[in-house]
């Protein structure tokens, strides 16, 4: 009589021959761990990032350092506001870390200026564009205030046709910036991939 099988034993004796790579598995956790140690420091980013990288065995510091490197380089953007800016520095602090390349350094430092004036001509343009569009937007707050037979003010931004003429005017504003920016995210990549060879 043919002995009756589990499903249980029929799956170990197909993953019999699967065995596991305990090495690349730790890689892979270590670099998880870089990523999670990057969010956490870029929320605190007084810690020493050297220190918390020093608290984890030595084999595992190119894989927690590579996990490190993935979160920061994609948040080298241009900034929102003003309050980005402590961020953009912490990255730069960090990736200064990751990189030990004084030209980089001097590049991070630089960027950190540019992004500064990017804002103040950010909030100079917003200034001139409401301007420039304002006797257009009282043009439409009159004739809708007429029809409606009571004043109306309107928001620039409720204005499809602000919209558009804002974004237009700001897009070419950013597209320079974004250069620099991207400059800068390509000589980290090339700086980081020239280390690993």
């Amino acid at each position: 009589m043919a002995e009756i099988k589990s499903a249980l034993e029929i799956a170990l004796e197909r993953t019999e021959s699967v065995k596991t790579d305990k090495a690349s598995i730790g890689q892979f956790e270590a670099k998880q761990l870089g990523k999670r140690l990057a969010n956490a420091w870029l929320e605190k980013p007084e810690k020493n990032l050297e220190d918390e990288i020093k608290k984890h065995p030595k084999d595992q510091f190119e894989s927690i350092k590579q996990g490190l490197y993935d979160v920061l380089i994609p948040q080298i953007t241009l900034p929102a506001s003003e309050e980005d800016l402590p961020r953009i520095e912490a990255i730069g602090k960090a990736l200064r870390f990751l990189l030990s390349n004084e030209n980089f350094n001097n590049m991070y430092k630089q960027l950190i200026q540019v992004l500064s004036q990017y804002l103040n001509e950010v909030s100079q343009y917003d200034q001139l564009i409401r301007q420039q569009y304002a006797p257009k937007l009282r043009q439409k707050e009159e004739e809708l205030s007429r029809r409606m037979g009571r004043e109306v003010r309107l928001d620039p931004f409720q204005d499809p046709e602000f919209i558009a003429f804002y974004n237009k005017n700001l897009s070419a504003l950013k597209e320079n910036y974004q250069t620099v920016v991207n400059q800068v995210r390509d000589e980290a990549i090339k700086i980081w991939n020239e280390g690993k060879e």
